[in-house]
């Protein structure tokens, strides 16, 4: 029986995920990338530090840092 039924986060997958939350409402550009902990299961969340670190993305930084640029469809 496997016992690793950790998700696999890579930094587009997280980048994602932050994006369709801005997007809901859930959370605003201008928090912190931590805010992501309350949407991403406590299990996998060390898997997020870690891609994150790799990333050079500390937990302070902004959302809007992670989103990067985004394109706008209309005025």
């Amino acid at each position: 029986m496997d016992t690793n039924t950790l998700v696999k986060y890579d930094i587009e997958v997280i980048k994602e995920e932050a994006r369709e939350l801005v997007k809901k409402g859930l959370i605003r550009r201008d928090e912190p990338i931590y805010a992501l902990c309350r949407y991403i299961p406590g299990r996998d969340w060390v898997c997020v530090e870690l891609e994150l670190e790799k990333n050079e993305f500390l937990l302070r930084d902004k959302i809007i840092d992670l989103l990067g640029r985004e394109d706008w469809k209309e005025d």
